[in-house]
């Protein structure tokens, strides 16, 4: 009985139910005064329509008396005096006796008041057990010492008023009890699915991060909430599992090469050639930390562009003349090692973008290209293109290397993924993550395809950041080409 009662306690206490009960009763309160108006508007044009025929009357009878006999008038009011008509007279002489109409009185309220107005009466026609009806009368002034009430009965009027009462008390009634079942209905529904989704997150919270909100597909504002919330969750698990890859990841690959770091050094202090050895040993130490260095910088610059947009830093520029400037400056080393290096792109397509980070990810992919095809064959081909994808815009790089399995397409884009396991290859498994980072900077994506053979990669920029107009480039600095490897 606790529990049940708790239930519907939070239901009361739902915003749902109060704002559906809040429009429920500004809704009754309308009617009512909308009501009312009509009511009193009804009721004021029956009296009018009742009193301007009494009017009417009155000054046909007061006619008839002022140009006739009193038996002719006594005469008039018996023939208008109907048993069972709408019509009530009642004619009085000097003294106050009734000498014609259908009233058996005269009654008390008239009495009090002489201008006219409402009273009861009994039929005449009726038993003294019959219940008394509403009428009402005016006085009518014929002369003579003679007196003249002339009255109309208004028991349907006020049976009819009594019916627009009890009507509109019905509905209103009934109106507040589908108000009360609405909010209760909408308020529970609201309760159900806001409390899946604190079940969802207390999941969550407990470390469940698969766990994921339910979307009923009514399309509706709570269904909208679901996905974005899903998306969301979607995210905050796709970057708890790259940290803690991240941290695998850098307890490997940081651990050997600053092992190899310290053995280098120690290798140089017991070498017997003294100064010559310590300079060579300082030497490779200087590289090894360098490419440390390289490593922490790219890791830097992945959370960097993760952790939001670099508003501040984008420009209107050509993506097709980017592209060349960086397929030009590798041209020399894809020549040194054998490979034909081809470009074609389109020029026009203007976007507004991060220059240096939109070459960073082209000289990401061209290096990476040159580096894996080196290790499988020998004179292959490395074709980068640039141009427009429908609204938006693409960047790609195709090689003849070894190419990627479509299971492992998703993973090599997060952070020090490397698909060989042995790690001895240069390499950090930064390069494919930074190029994801600064698609996602741009709205845009990574797709990875299988060349026949090789592998091709493509840079999908959002049409949110290509310029559909004339360009007007800034001014700005050259790319700064650090490629990770």
């Amino acid at each position: 009985m606790t529990a049940l009662s708790d239930k519907f306690g939070r239901v009361f206490s739902t915003t749902a139910f109060r704002l559906t009960a809040a429009a429920v009763v500004a809704l009754i309160l309308a009617a009512a005064v909308l009501t009312g108006l009509l009511f009193r508007q009804t009721n004021s044009i029956l009296t009018e329509q009742v009193l301007a025929a009494l009017k009417t009357e009155a000054q046909l009878l007061r006619t008839d008396a002022l140009g006739g006999t009193t038996a002719q008038l006594v005469a008039k009011v018996t023939a208008l005096s109907r048993p069972d008509g709408p019509g009530l007279y009642f004619l009085t002489d000097a003294t106050g006796a009734k000498i014609a109409g259908n009233l058996n009185r005269l009654p008390p309220e008239l009495e009090e008041s002489p201008q006219g107005g409402v009273f009861r009466y009994k039929p005449p026609a009726t038993a003294q057990s019959a219940a008394e009806r509403l009428a009402v009368a005016i006085p009518v002034d014929i002369g003579g010492g003679n007196r003249l009430i002339v009255g109309r009965d208004i028991e349907e009027q006020r049976a009819f008023a009594d019916a627009m009462k009890r009507t509109f008390l019905i509905g209103f009634g009934t109106l507040s009890l589908l108000g009360l079942i609405g909010g209760l209905a909408i308020s529970r529904f609201t309760l159900n699915r806001i409390e899946s989704i604190t079940s969802t997150s207390r999941s969550i919270m407990a470390g469940d991060m698969s766990r994921r909100v339910p979307v009923d597909g009514s399309g509706g504002e709570l269904d909208d909430l679901a996905q974005n919330l899903n998306e969301m969750l979607d995210r905050i698990e796709g970057l708890m599992s790259g940290l803690r890859e991240v941290s695998d990841n850098i307890a490997h690959d940081l651990k050997t090469p600053i092992n190899r770091l310290r053995n280098s050094a120690e290798a140089a202090l017991r070498d017997s050639r003294g100064e010559a050895a310590y300079r060579e040993g300082l030497e490779r130490t200087i590289e090894k930390a360098d490419d440390l260095i390289k490593t922490f910088n790219a890791l830097l610059l992945i959370a960097r562009l993760e952790a939001g947009p670099l508003e501040e830093s984008l420009e209107q520029f050509d993506l097709g003349a980017v592209v060349d400037d960086v397929a030009e400056l590798y041209m020399p080393a894809a020549e040194e090692d054998g490979f034909d290096l081809t470009v074609e792109t389109e020029k026009g397509v203007t976007v507004m973008a991060n220059r240096q980070l939109i070459g960073q990810a082209v000289a990401n992919l061209i290096d990476n290209a040159i580096k894996y095809s080196r290790v499988s064959t020998a004179n292959g081909a490395i074709r980068v293109a640039a141009g427009r994808a429908g609204d938006g815009a693409v960047i790609s790089v195709a090689d003849n290397g070894p190419g990627i399995s479509a299971p492992d397409r998703k993973r090599v884009v997060k952070r020090f993924v490397r698909l060989e396991e042995s790690r001895t290859k240069p390499g950090t498994g930064l390069g494919l993550s930074l190029v994801a980072a600064v698609a996602r900077l741009h709205h845009g994506e990574v797709r990875l395809h299988d060349n026949h053979p090789g592998l091709k990669v493509e840079l999908h920029l959002s049409e949110r950041v290509v310029v559909h107009g004339q360009m007007s480039v800034r001014a700005g600095d050259a790319p700064v080409l650090v490629a990770a490897r």
